[in-house]
């Protein structure tokens, strides 16, 4: 379901955007040619996130105990190693797919479905995947930057990379009563719990930023770079906008 929506919004969006594509230097100059378009997707992705996003975030921070808000997301986190796991592999780290392989093992028995992070007690750390990064390590560029509807910035390589990570999640192919709202509810919970982990951090970049827009992109670019190198990357806690 998320990978027919991300298709069919990366469709659109190209083709309303192409047909406003701008021949500005300093925006080829950003790789950003789409950026009138962009602009205005931004726009509207923002003002969803106050009119909505960020009210129900602060709801859920305030309303949730910090103790089951910490439970859903390593529950999160967990369900996503299979996907950590995979990209691990196909980059050739044989450390970090052990860790996540013992990770999601300890996890999933120990820590009871993965509620409770028993690994990093354990000193097994965790570190974040996907294969937009698989690419970038394999020397895709990252293409003309684009933002989507609901989807925030989603550049070629990102888009195709969120595509693959799907259909490496085992859960994609399992079938159950009630498995779509399952999934359903397992994204809107991931969207909830990174908004509410982000607040305070977008919140002060917004106030201190002369043009949003151009600094969510910088932003966007250092954190994907960095992970791509293997550096920490700053400011990873932001949500797509």
């Amino acid at each position: 379901m998320r990978a027919r929506f991300s298709l069919a919004a990366a469709v659109c969006a190209s083709l309303a955007l192409s047909a406003c594509a701008t021949k500005d230097p300093q925006s080829l100059a950003q790789n950003d040619p789409w950026e009138p378009g962009n602009r205005q997707v931004f726009a509207f992705d923002v003002q969803l996130d106050h009119a909505v996003a960020t009210p129900v975030a602060k709801f859920y921070r305030s309303a949730v105990p910090e103790l089951a808000r910490d439970s859903i997301h390593n529950a999160l986190t967990n369900l996503n190693a299979p996907v950590v796991f995979v990209n691990d592999s196909i980059q050739g780290d044989g450390g970090k797919a052990t860790d996540t392989f013992g990770r999601f093992m300890v996890n999933s028995t120990v820590g009871l479905a993965g509620l409770i992070d028993v690994a990093t007690k354990m000193g097994i750390p965790y570190h974040d995947n996907d294969f937009g990064i698989t690419l970038g390590k394999a020397g895709a560029a990252e293409g003309s930057y684009l933002v989507l509807p609901f989807l925030g910035p989603k550049p070629p390589r990102d888009l195709v990379g969120e595509g693959v990570d799907i259909a490496f999640d085992p859960l994609t192919y399992m079938s159950w009563n009630d498995s779509t709202l399952y999934m359903i509810v397992r994204v809107g919970l991931g969207v909830l719990d990174s908004r509410a982990a982000s607040i305070d951090a977008v919140e002060s970049i917004e106030r201190s930023s002369i043009d949003f827009y151009a600094t969510t992109r910088s932003l966007y670019r250092q954190n994907r770079n960095a992970q791509i190198n293997g550096d920490k990357a700053q400011n990873s806690d932001l949500p797509n906008f």
